[in-house]
C-alpha cells in the first residue's frame, strides 16, 4: 500500500473562516501543549485569540491531504508598520520598547504566533511557511523584521545558559536593539562569557529561535516574562540590509530548519 505524503498549500487568509482555522491551530499549541492563557482565549470554542488579529496578514500553511476544515497545519501572524499606525501600536509593544526600531524610519514588518501542528514538526513545514514569508517581504519591500520568541516556562535563571549566550553573541546594534519594558524585564547576560558553555547553550535554544539565528538575526536587551502565556520572551530584529550572500539565499529558499 502506498501512504500519501502532505500536500502543502501555503496562502493569506481570505477571510473569518480561514482565521478561526489558525486560530484553532494557535490554541492546541499555545494553550493546550505550552499552557498558556489570555483574556480572549475562547476555551469553548478552542480559539486562541487577541484583539490584534484583525490587523496582521494571517499566513496559513494547509495540508490539502488532510479533510477541509482540519487541514491548517501551519501559521505565521505578518503585521506591516502602515497597520501598525492604524492600530496604534505593534503587539511587542506590550513587552519592549521598540523606540529604535520606530526612530530608522525603515520598512518593518513583526513576526508572531508562529506555530507548527506537532505532527509536523522536524520536516518541511517551517520551510515553507519561511518560503512564504520571504515572498511577503519582498512584495512589500520589508527592511526590518522583528517579533517576539519564547522560551516555555517563566524561570528566566533555569534558561541563563541559552539567554546569556543571546547576550554575548548575538545582541543586536544598539541602533535596532528593543529593550525589555521594566514590569517583565529578566536581565540576559547571567553567565560571563568566559565561563559559558556556548555548545551546550546552543543546543537548550527554541529551534525557531535558532532559525532566526542562521540568518543573521540578533535580539533586544533583555528578555520578558509572560506569565498570561507561561513563557519567557526575547526580540529578535533581522535587518534585511545586514544579511550576507548566503543568509539571503537561505532566508529565500527557507533554508534555515
Amino acid at each position: 500500500m502506498t501512504m500519501r505524503g502532505p500536500q502543502f498549500e501555503l496562502s493569506l487568509a481570505q477571510g473569518p473562516e480561514d482565521i478561526r482555522a489558525a486560530q484553532a491551530l494557535r490554541y492546541r499549541v499555545f494553550i493546550e501543549e505550552l499552557g498558556g492563557s489570555g483574556p480572549m482565549v475562547d476555551h469553548d470554542a478552542r480559539l486562541e485569540m487577541d484583539r490584534f488579529d484583525p490587523y496582521f496578514d494571517h499566513l496559513i500553511l494547509r495540508d490539502l491531504a488532510l479533510s477541509e476544515g482540519a487541514n491548517v497545519i501551519g501559521v505565521y501572524r505578518v503585521l506591516r508598520c502602515e497597520k501598525a499606525q492604524l492600530l496604534g501600536q505593534f503587539y511587542s509593544e506590550d513587552e519592549y520598547d521598540l523606540a529604535p526600531l520606530r526612530a530608522s524610519n525603515r520598512r518593518l514588518l513583526e513576526l508572531g504566533r508562529s506555530c507548527v501542528d506537532a505532527r509536523y514538526r522536524g520536516g518541511e513545514a517551517l520551510l515553507h511557511l519561511w518560503q512564504g514569508l520571504a515572498k511577503y517581504v519582498a512584495e512589500h519591500r520589508i527592511e526590518v523584521l522583528f517579533g517576539v520568541a519564547s522560551f516555555h516556562g517563566t524561570d528566566a535563571a533555569a534558561l541563563a545558559a541559552p539567554l546569556s549566550l543571546l547576550h554575548h553573541k548575538y545582541l543586536a546594534p544598539e541602533a535596532l536593539r528593543p529593550k525589555a519594558r521594566p514590569e517583565g524585564y529578566a536581565a540576559i547576560d547571567m553567565i560571563d562569557a568566559e565561563t559559558l558553555d556556548r555548545r551546550a547553550a546552543m543546543l537548550k535554544l527554541p529551534a525557531l529561535i535558532k532559525a532566526y539565528l542562521r540568518v543573521g538575526g540578533c535580539v533586544g536587551d533583555g528578555a520578558f516574562v509572560d506569565h498570561a502565556f507561561n513563557t519567557t520572551d526575547v526580540c529578535l530584529v533581522m535587518d534585511t540590509a545586514r544579511l550576507s550572500a548566503g543568509h539571503k539565499e537561505k532566508y529565500s529558499k527557507g533554508l534555515i530548519v
